[in-house]
């Protein structure tokens, strides 16, 4: 069987094509040297027995929301409900949720991309009078 001179030269083309996608050059990724700073945003406010308030914030890009029910007053012991959702414009659409939260107590939650979240605290039936709070949300 002869071949021809065409699958001479075809056989070297190939591995000079097959060489160059096996070089040593490495594409650079840049990264953004910037760290990123998360962000803490403070809600005070005030629930009465049966009631429940509901605070929104902006995420900027994805990553870990931690939600802190800093502070409980006058009682501290007092477990309330505590929920992290996402905002759709008109309530809070709630993603996790803590309904045995005291003072000292988080919940911690991931956001997908930036976007509009939120933050609700209400009783779950333990409050005997109206009940101050401070929550504290860090995000990115």
């Amino acid at each position: 069987m002869r071949r021809s001179i065409s699958h001479y030269l075809i056989l070297p083309a190939l591995f000079a094509l097959a060489s160059a996608a096996c070089s040593d050059d490495l594409t650079t990724i840049p990264i953004d040297p910037t760290p990123v700073t998360p962000t803490t945003d403070t809600f005070p406010g005030s629930i009465n027995p049966n009631g429940g308030a509901t605070h929104t914030f902006a995420t900027a890009r994805a990553g870990a929301v931690t939600v802190t029910l800093n502070s409980l007053s006058p009682d501290d012991t007092v477990t309330v409900g505590l929920s992290l959702g996402t905002w759709n414009g008109e309530s809070c659409q709630t993603v996790i949720a803590r309904d045995s939260t005291m003072a000292g107590n988080s919940i911690v939650g991931s956001a997908s991309a930036a976007g509009l979240l939120c933050v609700r605290v209400y009783d779950v039936g333990n409050l005997a009078a109206a009940t101050s709070y401070v929550v504290q949300v860090v995000h990115p």
